[in-house]
């Protein structure tokens, strides 16, 4: 970068946090699929990194790649990954906004695991 020749990137990164900038490595990537009008752009094993700055993600998307023209039919739709809740979760939540192991568990589930949001959720209907 311009104007940036000698700069510390320990400094970097601490200046680059003062300012709320985050980046970070995606791990486990196996592809990155992008479909553009009349092209497609297959990834395969890619390095993704992700910046965060005011909110908004930026992917970087490092690698080789294969263009497929014309139309593609691939599927978008993700696979669901199950989140692993424990039952002791299940029980706080049931406890703390009185309802029984089902509502609190359902709410769990719509809350990604996280007890506080799910209590909030629950407590606020």
């Amino acid at each position: 970068m311009p104007g940036m020749r000698g700069v510390n990137p320990r400094q970097m990164k601490q200046a680059m946090k003062k300012m709320g900038i985050t980046q970070e490595d995606m791990e486990g990537v196996d592809e990155v699929i992008i479909k553009a009008r009349g092209e497609t752009y297959v990834f395969k094993k890619p390095e993704v990194q992700v910046t965060t700055m005011q909110g908004q993600k930026t992917f970087q998307i490092v690698g080789d790649h294969e263009i497929i023209k014309g139309d593609v039919d691939i599927s978008t739709t993700p696979q669901p990954v199950g989140i692993e809740i424990p039952d002791e979760d299940v029980e706080l939540v049931a406890g703390q906004a009185n309802v029984s192991h089902e509502e609190a568990l359902a709410a769990l589930e719509e809350c990604n695991g996280e007890p506080a949001e799910a209590i909030i959720k629950l407590m606020s209907r």
